[in-house]
C-alpha cells in the first residue's frame, strides 16, 4: 500500500521536492525529541485522551445512578412482596374500631377489630404503608421491611418500661397505651 505521500505525488498535487523537505524536517524532529529525551507533546493527541477520559468517567457516573435506580426498585418489589404475603386481616366486622396513627404530618385512621388494635398496641403486629393504602403485618415482617426501608413502616410499637422520675407529680396517673385520640 503506498503512503500518502505517494500517492499526492501520482495525482501531483505536491511536487518531489517538498516531499523531501517534509521528510526531512520529519526526521529532525524525531532526531531532536531523542537527544533531549523530551517526549514532543502532540496537543491533539493530548486533548483525545482527556476526552476520553472524561467520557469514560460520565459513563461511570451514569451506570452507578442506573444501578442505584435499578436496586432501589428491586427493594420496592421486595417490600411490595412482604406486604401482599404477609398481611393480617383487620378484621372487618360488627364491632371495629378505628385505630389512629400519624403518617408523617397527617393523622390517618384504619377500621380494625379490637383484637388487631390490642396486638396493634401490644407491638404483635405493626402498621405498614402499601400504595395509597395501609396493611396490618406481623412485627417480624414489619422489622425485615424496616431493613430495607424504614419510610414504609408506619406504626411498629415496642413495648419498654418507662421508669418515673420520683419527682414526677403524675407518677400515680398511668397513660394507657389504646388511648384513643
Amino acid at each position: 500500500m503506498a503512503s500518502l505521500q505517494d500517492q499526492l505525488l501520482k495525482a501531483g498535487l505536491i511536487d518531489a521536492k517538498k516531499a523531501k523537505q517534509a521528510n526531512k524536517e520529519k526526521r529532525k524532529e524525531t532526531n531532536v525529541a531523542r537527544r533531549s529525551n523530551e517526549e514532543v507533546v502532540d496537543e491533539i493527541k493530548q486533548s483525545a485522551e482527556q476526552a476520553r477520559q472524561e467520557k469514560a468517567e460520565r459513563d461511570r457516573e451514569l451506570n452507578r445512578q442506573r444501578d442505584h435506580e435499578l436496586q432501589q426498585k428491586a427493594i420496592a418489589a421486595q417490600i411490595k412482596q412482604l406486604i401482599e404475603n404477609h398481611r393480617q386481616s383487620k378484621g372487618a366486622g360488627e364491632g371495629d374500631v378505628e385505630y389512629n396513627f400519624t403518617d408523617g404530618k397527617l393523622i390517618k385512621k384504619i377500621r380494625v377489630s379490637k383484637l388487631v388494635q390490642e396486638q396493634i398496641v401490644r407491638g404483635v403486629l405493626a402498621v405498614v404503608k402499601l400504595g395509597e393504602g395501609y396493611e396490618v403485618v406481623p412485627r417480624i415482617v414489619a422489622d425485615k421491611i424496616a431493613q430495607r426501608d424504614e419510610k414504609f413502616v408506619i406504626v411498629a410499637n415496642t413495648k419498654t418500661q418507662q421508669q418515673t422520675d420520683e419527682d414526677d407529680p403524675y407518677k400515680d396517673y398511668v397513660i394507657p397505651d389504646d388511648l384513643m385520640w
